[in-house]
């Protein structure tokens, strides 16, 4: 008989954020979503982490399913944990980071993104879920370190 607790749970999330520096300038790479919530907005590629998985290989594998990247090195970041940072239920997010120095010419976007584009982080359009506020944290990061 499976146990049940007392308290409610939360869901785990990742989210993986690509930054390009080029001589173009610094870019990020984002994924336009192809289900609700925010369908039709840009956000980081990620998603779920799956019962029987590391937030490490989740954030490798939803990188592969919605962008066809898969040759970086990505650190973890920070945790995002907000309560209403997502309006299906509550969802903690593990971020991950990579700076590569060359634009990806295999991004292909695939499972639930419509979209896989490079924006500069002058000029993003409106980010899903907490993206911009996470984008912003990272950024000062870098700049700082």
């Amino acid at each position: 008989m499976p146990y049940t607790y007392e308290y409610p749970h939360f869901a785990l999330t990742v989210d993986a954020i690509l930054l390009n520096n080029s001589d173009q300038g610094l870019k990020v790479l984002l994924i336009r979503r192809a289900r609700d919530p925010f369908k039709d907005c840009w956000a980081f590629p990620g998603g779920y982490v799956d019962i029987d998985e590391l937030t490490e290989n989740a954030v490798y594998r939803e990188l592969s399913e919605e962008t066809n990247v898969s040759n970086v090195k990505l650190k973890r970041f920070d945790v995002f944990d907000a309560i209403d940072r997502d309006p299906r239920e509550r969802t903690v997010s593990v971020a991950y980071y990579d700076i590569i120095n060359s634009l990806e010419d295999s991004i292909k976007a695939g499972d639930d993104a419509k979209e896989a584009k490079w924006f500069s982080v002058n000029d993003l359009p409106k980010l899903a879920f907490d993206h911009a506020i996470i984008l912003e944290k990272l950024l000062n990061k870098i700049k700082t370190a």
